[in-house]
């Protein structure tokens, strides 16, 4: 008797760099404990632990804890690095300057750049939600670059004509958007309606 194969599970990389806004990326891995069937593979920067513990007061193992299973940025040679390793792509949550360099260049110095550039070189999903303001002209070289090589550049932007009560309601807009882009649900995330439901939502702000 032959035995079905096990079916390979939904694997989604996610990596948080330095970048101001870690909470996007704290939010995006609580998000995706209620997608079923996913699993989560996460990458920290050692920046990415500075800021987290500045902006947020959390350490390393409050995002390690949310994750399925968790990579050292230091660890070329994990499962990630390997386009034989199936994923359905890559998200960066949020993406700094000096990360968004090394992909658009092709730079893989780290973890965190080397599986961003296989989730390119195999043609799957990369989203880079890059935080910074203004934009020089190096920045935006590199995210035209990024772009052409395949990725999607994704800064968080907030959804303003849902009108947002706080923070914490646009944030998790915010990656639910990104989330969007790997056909993920998010359970009662807010969308465009039409200008009606548009409009009650303005007065309700």
């Amino acid at each position: 008797m032959t035995l079905a194969p096990t079916p390979t599970p939904q694997r989604l990389v996610i990596a948080v760099s330095g970048a101001s806004g870690s909470l996007l990326g704290l939010r995006l891995l609580q998000l995706m404990q209620q997608a079923s069937g996913w699993e989560t593979h996460l990458v920290l920067s050692s920046a990415a632990v500075l800021t987290a513990k500045l902006e947020l007061n959390e350490t390393r193992e409050t995002f390690e804890a949310l994750a399925t299973q968790v990579h050292s940025n230091k660890d070329i040679g994990a499962s990630i690095a390997s386009g034989s390793f199936r994923t359905a792509g890559m998200v960066v949550i949020p993406c700094s300057m000096n990360t968004l360099s090394g992909i658009a260049n092709g730079a893989s110095s780290n973890l965190i750049t080397r599986a961003a550039d296989v989730t390119l070189k195999e043609r799957r999903k990369l989203v880079l939600v890059t935080r910074e303001a203004p934009l020089n002209l190096i920045h935006l070289r590199n995210m035209t670059l990024a772009t052409e090589a395949g990725a999607v550049i994704m800064p968080p932007v907030p959804s303003f004509y849902l009108g947002p009560c706080s923070l914490d309601d646009a944030v998790t807009q915010m990656a639910g958007r990104v989330l969007d882009q790997f056909n993920i649900d998010v359970p009662g995330m807010k969308r465009w309606d039409g200008p009606v439901q548009a409009s009650t939502a303005a007065q309700n702000f």
